[in-house]
C-alpha cells in the first residue's frame, strides 16, 4: 500500500492535498486496491457546494460501487474531466489522477484529517 507523505487523509479513504484556500481529493491505493478494477466514475458538476461528510461521486468497480466522502466543506472549481474516458486511470496512480478541486469553506476543517503516519496505522488497523 502507497502512502504520500504530504498528503492528509480520512477514515473514508480520501486523501487531500492542500494549496491556499483550495484542495485536490482523491481515493487513496488502498481504496483503490479494495475496490479492484475501476469501470466508472460520476463525479458533480463545477459550481456545486457540499459539507463535509456529504457524498459527492460514486466510484464502480467490477466489484461494488462505493461513495466517496466530501472531506471538507467547500465549492467544486475543478472536476477531472479525463476520468469520464478513462476511469481506471484511478487504478494505475490513485494520487496522481485527483477527482476533483474544492475552494474552502471552512479552512479550519483540515485540522479533522489524518497525517500519513497515522492514516498508516489506520490502515494496518483495518486489515
Amino acid at each position: 500500500m502507497k502512502v504520500v507523505k504530504d498528503l492528509l487523509y480520512t477514515k473514508d479513504h480520501e486523501w487531500v492535498k492542500a494549496e491556499g484556500n483550495t484542495v485536490t481529493i482523491g481515493i487513496t491505493d488502498y481504496a483503490q486496491h479494495a475496490l479492484g478494477s475501476i469501470v466508472f466514475v460520476e463525479l458533480p458538476e463545477e459550481d456545486e457546494s457540499f459539507e463535509e461528510g456529504d457524498e459527492f461521486a460514486v466510484i464502480e468497480s467490477v466489484k461494488a460501487a462505493s461513495d466517496a466522502y466530501m472531506p471538507v466543506s467547500g465549492t467544486i472549481v475543478a472536476i477531472n474531466e479525463e476520468l469520464d474516458d478513462e476511469p481506471a486511470l484511478l487504478n494505475d496512480d490513485a494520487y496522481t489522477n485527483w477527482l476533483v478541486k474544492v475552494e474552502l469553506s471552512n479552512p479550519a476543517e483540515l485540522d479533522n484529517l489524518m497525517t500519513a503516519e497515522a492514516y498508516e496505522a489506520f490502515c494496518n488497523e483495518e486489515e
